[in-house]
């Protein structure tokens, strides 16, 4: 994902605006893996192979979501790992 595009995400739920963004692993400006974070709601969307999969709860998938959070839970913050919504730790 490029972090220009920062300026034009918003939550797809409560279309809050600037989301967070917690970088795993980036070349440049591009992020190759990490999460975005929505304050208002509490929601994380995690940006895997480049794309931010923003999708709203009932079309995650949970398994997906629960992986990325175990392979990264030293390298994402605690707010997203143990407190999250739709899921967490």
């Amino acid at each position: 994902m490029n972090k220009k595009m920062l300026d034009i995400l918003a939550c797809p739920l409560d279309k809050h605006h600037p989301l967070e963004i917690f970088e795993v692993d980036s070349r440049d400006e591009i992020v190759l893996e990490g999460a975005l974070y929505c304050i208002k709601c509490s929601r994380f969307y995690p940006i895997i192979e480049e794309i931010p999969i923003m999708l709203p709860d009932e079309l995650r998938d949970k398994k997906q979501d629960i992986d990325f959070l175990q392979k990264n839970q030293k390298k994402l913050p605690e707010k997203i790992i143990k407190q999250a919504s739709p899921w967490h730790l």
